[in-house]
C-alpha cells in the first residue's frame, strides 16, 4: 500500500485521538485504520501511538512523525490539487513540435488565436525537420505533414494540404510549363535535403502513385531558401500550398499540374496516449480540429 495512505491515516487517528473517529473520517472501516497503523509501524521499526481501551495517545516517535510530516503533506495535497487543475481546466505548458515550413504558414496565427482564447496556457514551439522522439523530448503535440508510419502515434487529421508545382512567370516562359508530371524530369528541380542528390517527387495518375526522377539544381534543409531561388527564376519547386499561396496570389509564383496532386497529404496532430491528457492539450487539439473546420479544410 502507498506510504502516503499509511501517513495520512496516521494523522486522522492522532488528529481525532480514535481509531473509530479516523475510520469515519476517511470513509474505511476500523480494521482497515488499525491494518495501515499496524503497516506503517511495522516499515519505521517503531510504536507510533500507545492505545489503551478508552484512548489513543502518541509516543515520543509519533509525535515527532505527526511533525515532520505535516509539510510534506500540505505540500503534496498542494500539488496534487494543481495537477488535478491541469486535467480539469486548460493551464500550464504545452510542449509542440512543427516541420520548419510550418513556421511561415497559418500554424503560427492559430496558435496565436488560441493563446488568446486560454490566457492560462503557454507554449513552447519547436521548428525541425528531423525525426523527434515524442517521449524522450518531452513533446505534447507533434504536426506533421503527410503520411505518419509511426504506429505507436494517435494520429488526428486537421486539414488536407495539397502539394503545388511552381515557378516564376520568367522560368515557364524560358522553359515551358509541362502538362503531365513526367515532363519535370526534363526541368531544373529546386528539392529538400532529405530527398537527397536524386530526388523523387510523387504524384497521382489516374488515382496510383506516379514518380518522377528530378534534376535537383539546388537543394536546402529549408523551404524559404528554394522559394525565394524559384521566384528568381533558377527552377521548379514542389511545397505545400500554405507555404507558396502568398507568392502565387502576388503573381509570383505560377501553379501547374494541379489534377495531379497526391490526396494522401494531411496535416496532422500526433500525440503519444488517448487517456489522461491534460487539458491543455485536449483544448488545443478540439480548437485546432474547429478552426480547419470553420476554413472549409477539417476531416477526418
Amino acid at each position: 500500500m502507498d506510504s502516503l495512505d499509511l501517513i495520512r491515516t496516521f494523522r486522522e487517528v492522532a488528529s481525532h485521538g480514535s481509531f473509530s473517529r479516523a475510520a469515519s473520517k476517511l470513509d474505511v472501516s476500523k480494521a482497515t485504520v488499525s491494518k495501515y497503523i499496524a503497516e506503517l509501524e511495522s516499515r519505521l521499526g517503531v510504536r507510533l501511538l500507545n492505545r489503551s481501551t478508552r484512548a489513543v495517545s502518541l509516543t515520543d516517535a509519533g509525535s515527532l512523525l505527526l511533525e515532520r510530516s505535516k509539510p510534506m503533506m500540505e505540500m503534496f495535497e498542494d500539488t496534487q490539487a494543481e495537477v488535478q487543475e491541469h486535467a480539469s481546466r486548460p493551464t500550464g505548458r504545452l510542449r509542440i513540435s512543427a516541420p520548419l515550413g510550418a513556421g511561415q504558414g497559418d500554424l503560427p496565427k492559430m496558435i496565436g488565436e488560441f493563446m488568446g482564447h486560454y490566457p492560462d496556457v503557454s507554449i513552447t514551439l519547436h521548428l525541425s525537420n528531423r525525426s523527434i522522439d515524442m517521449a524522450e523530448e518531452g513533446i505534447d503535440l507533434s504536426f506533421h505533414f503527410g503520411p505518419i508510419e509511426d504506429e505507436n502515434l494517435i494520429v488526428r487529421k486537421l486539414a488536407r494540404r495539397s502539394l503545388v508545382v511552381c515557378a516564376s512567370p520568367v522560368y515557364w516562359r524560358k522553359h515551358g510549363k509541362p502538362t503531365h508530371p513526367s515532363e519535370l524530369a526534363n526541368h531544373d528541380a529546386l528539392t529538400h535535403s532529405r530527398l537527397g542528390l536524386h530526388p523523387q517527387w510523387r504524384f497521382e495518375v489516374d488515382g496510383k502513385p506516379f514518380d518522377v526522377q528530378m534534376r535537383t539544381r539546388m537543394d536546402s534543409n529549408e523551404s524559404a531558401p528554394l522559394i525565394q531561388i524559384a521566384m528568381q527564376g533558377f527552377g521548379v519547386i514542389y511545397m505545400p500550398e500554405m507555404l507558396v499561396q502568398p507568392h502565387v496570389d502576388q503573381g509570383e509564383l505560377v501553379p501547374v499540374l494541379e489534377p495531379y496532386s497526391r490526396s494522401d497529404m494531411w496535416l496532422s496532430a500526433a500525440y503519444l496516449q488517448r487517456r489522461h491528457n491534460s487539458a491543455a492539450l485536449r483544448a488545443l487539439l478540439d480548437f485546432l480540429e474547429m478552426s480547419f473546420r470553420r476554413q472549409g479544410k477539417g476531416g477526418r
